[in-house]
């Protein structure tokens, strides 16, 4: 795999058990309601039912593809019938991760230190339509030296449909590329997000020492800024109290 980083966004697939959220210009990101799932995702079935083309048709479709491309990023088929091209991935992280560092602690082990990445990086990574989505979160952490275990991160796919934004988590064994080759070219129809995986509960055992640190120092800041913040409002109180008491007792 190869790499650019750019700015810009992205994230797509459904499964029986993923997890599908959708969100519109007037409403704030949350789960979709259980009750209107069944209808949308049998669309999306329906769109990617076959898994497989033949040769000749995954000819086709790479010919199409390479007509519709406007950014010179083309796919290529070889004669084995692998083909190889790019994806647009946008990291989404919105914990710190724990990176590698260039300096070496004592004993000789590599120091290890915890911080956010910038959200709304993306990354263009050349692939082949082999590569499964474990083996592209497994690139994308090793671009940023990530020491994280690549299984607290998933890697999910975006889509619009009728003024509505869909985003739904990938299986790990699933190919990125052919869901781009399936898809076109165009990244309204289909993009790629990396996340943290949503597990509901936290699990504390997976974060290493620095990270859990790390924490536990955001949380001491989050609660001064709080307190801080209640002290001046009932500071505010309190002076818009007293100068109501001076007004009715008047001058003294």
């Amino acid at each position: 795999m190869t790499w650019n980083s750019t700015m810009s966004s992205g994230y797509s697939s459904l499964e029986e058990d993923s997890e599908e959220y959708f969100f519109t210009a007037r409403t704030s990101f949350f789960k979709k309601p259980s009750g209107k799932v069944t209808v949308s995702k049998d669309v999306e079935k329906e769109r990617e039912l076959r898994t497989e083309f033949s040769r000749e048709e995954i000819r086709q479709r790479v010919d199409r593809y390479n007509l519709m491309t406007k950014d010179h990023l083309k796919m290529t088929l070889s004669h084995t019938g692998v083909y190889t091209g790019f994806i647009k991935v946008q990291m989404d992280l919105r914990r710190p991760v724990t990176v590698r560092g260039a300096q070496k602690g004592a004993g000789g082990t590599v120091k290890e230190e915890a911080f956010y990445l910038p959200r709304g990086v993306t990354n263009t990574l050349h692939i082949s339509s082999n590569n499964t989505v474990r083996q592209v979160i497994v690139a994308l952490l090793s671009k940023f030296t990530v020491a994280d275990n690549p299984a607290k991160y998933a890697l999910y796919k975006r889509y619009r449909r009728e003024e509505q934004v869909y985003v739904c988590k990938l299986a790990d064994g699933e190919q990125p590329l052919f869901l781009r080759l399936v898809a076109g070219p165009d990244t309204d129809t289909l993009s790629f997000v990396l996340r943290e995986q949503q597990t509901g509960e936290v699990m504390w055992d997976a974060f290493s020492i620095p990270e859990l640190r790390n924490f536990l120092r955001i949380l001491d800041k989050e609660e001064d800024e709080q307190r801080e913040a209640v002290i001046r409002r009932y500071e505010s109180y309190r002076q818009r109290l007293q100068e109501a008491l001076r007004e009715v007792r008047g001058p003294s």
